[in-house]
């Protein structure tokens, strides 16, 4: 069955269980705001109203805890009731678990509901098992969370946001999620589950380079959460690839200029901290537009290179087609300035054209930047930043003749 017919399946089973709680319920949107993110309405109307119920039943259920040591009678009414309840809520979770729509169970009360399956019963009353403590009752925190989600503390007052996955790597998945407090759009970094001990504290130093640079031109991070090994990073609109493809029969030599600028910028500053970016592509070059202002910012130092670093792998797998092809023999254990400023040059090259071919260059003051900064004898290359930005300044106006 196609796309339509299983996002048809799903709307059907939300509407008959939609019903199923109507028949035992009314719709009740006290707990509205804890489900804003929840995009399906018929979905967010029925947790919404799981919620409520789930907070008054046991709140009834609070009158008959703690136990101590013996068991407690819980009333037949409140019982059957809470049973419906749990059976609905159990059945979305595995029902919608494989589709867009997936949710998980607040950690706290997915234990409690498991344990009342086991001595909740449909007739007679049932029987509160000794030893039980108080339910917390969840009047400002949500019992149900879309499955890929984020909880974050404003003034004291804790959000949850859903999670959009918009990008995966080797070491992590990257999510988009946008803030209400702030009105405004951030990015979630979060390692993968089965990263070794070593690989962790890589994806945690990368954050720690990021954290202790301060430029304009590095993306900011915020927020390291060491218990899910995630962190918050500023939201750009576009990696400078995506930039070029969607703007590059309309861009000026000027704006290409001024991005080939700041780019030059942002690694002459890296530079002068002692760091070695690694793996310098389009893609990890990120562009925000401010009306008629582009600002672009560095990201992704999962390679980067630290002088007094022990985590600093001499057999890093090699990466990009930026790199000096020379590295795949040398080793990327060699990788120095003179690496960098190649893969530079080919960003340049890239920013000034959009091209990546190097091959046939018509412009002789570009074909002569080119050409020094990919040249085969690395002491004839740009041997740092400053001696780019010099060349940069030479190239020809009409440097798109070519």
């Amino acid at each position: 069955m196609g796309n339509g017919g299983t996002y048809m399946n799903v709307e059907n089973y939300l509407e008959s269980q939609y019903r199923e709680l109507l028949s035992c319920s009314q719709i009740n949107a006290e707990y509205s705001d804890l489900y804003k993110s929840f995009r399906n309405q018929k979905l967010r109307e029925m947790l919404m109203t799981l919620h409520h119920d789930l907070v008054g039943l046991f709140r009834t259920m609070n009158e008959r805890l703690p136990t101590g040591e013996h068991e407690a009678h819980f009333w037949a009414e409140p019982s059957r009731d809470l049973i419906k309840r749990i059976e609905i809520i159990f059945s979305l979770v595995s029902s919608l678990k494989e589709t867009p729509l997936a949710f998980q169970i607040d950690p706290y009360y997915l234990d409690l509901l498991t344990r009342c399956r086991e001595f909740l019963s449909s007739s007679g009353g049932s029987a509160l098992p000794p030893n039980m403590a108080k339910v917390e009752l969840y009047y400002t925190l949500p019992i149900f969370l879309p499955l890929s989600s984020i909880t974050i503390s404003h003034k004291q007052q804790d959000f949850t946001f859903e999670l959009k996955l918009i990008g995966s790597g080797s070491y992590a998945n990257v999510y988009k999620y946008k803030d209400t407090f702030y009105n405004r759009p951030f990015i979630l970094k979060r390692a993968k589950k089965e990263l070794t001990d070593k690989e962790v504290a890589r994806f945690k130093r990368e954050f720690d380079v990021m954290n202790d640079l301060s430029s304009p031109y590095i993306l900011e991070v915020y927020c390291y959460n060491p218990d899910k090994n995630e962190y918050i990073m500023e939201y750009m609109d576009y990696t400078l690839d995506g930039y070029i493809a969607a703007h590059n029969s309309t861009l000026t030599i000027i704006q290409r200029k001024g991005i080939a600028q700041q780019i030059l910028r942002a690694f002459d500053y890296l530079h002068s901290k002692g760091h070695l970016h690694r793996d310098i592509s389009p893609k990890n070059i990120l562009i925000k537009e401010y009306d008629d202002t582009l600002v672009v910012k560095l990201s992704d130092f999962g390679l980067v290179k630290i002088s007094d670093s022990t985590l600093t792998t001499v057999n890093t797998e090699f990466k990009g087609c930026f790199n000096d092809p020379a590295l795949v023999v040398e080793g990327f254990n060699t990788y120095s300035i003179v690496h960098e400023t190649y893969a530079l040059t080919r960003v340049i090259y890239f920013v000034m054209t959009g091209k990546t071919n190097t091959e046939k260059i018509a412009n002789q003051n570009l074909r002569a930047f080119v050409e020094r900064g990919l040249n085969p004898d690395k002491s004839k290359r740009f041997q740092n930043i400053r001696d780019m930005v010099s060349a940069f300044k030479t190239i020809y106006v009409n440097v798109l003749d070519n």
